[in-house]
């Protein structure tokens, strides 16, 4: 039991950095394009193929 006064604490400070981190990437237009990224890998003309 007295493992939980530091279990809980704890818990709660990692979701709310989970959370926190959440919205900093929804603020900074991490998620805009999710279809532009879902294409692109079906795509066979490559910027960064190797040069024969």
């Amino acid at each position: 039991m007295d493992m939980l006064v530091y279990l809980i604490p704890a818990s709660l400070f990692m979701g709310g950095a989970g959370l926190a981190a959440f919205f900093w990437m929804l603020r900074s237009g991490q998620f805009d394009d999710p279809d532009g990224d879902a294409n692109r890998i079906l795509r066979t003309d490559y910027d960064d193929h190797p040069k024969e």
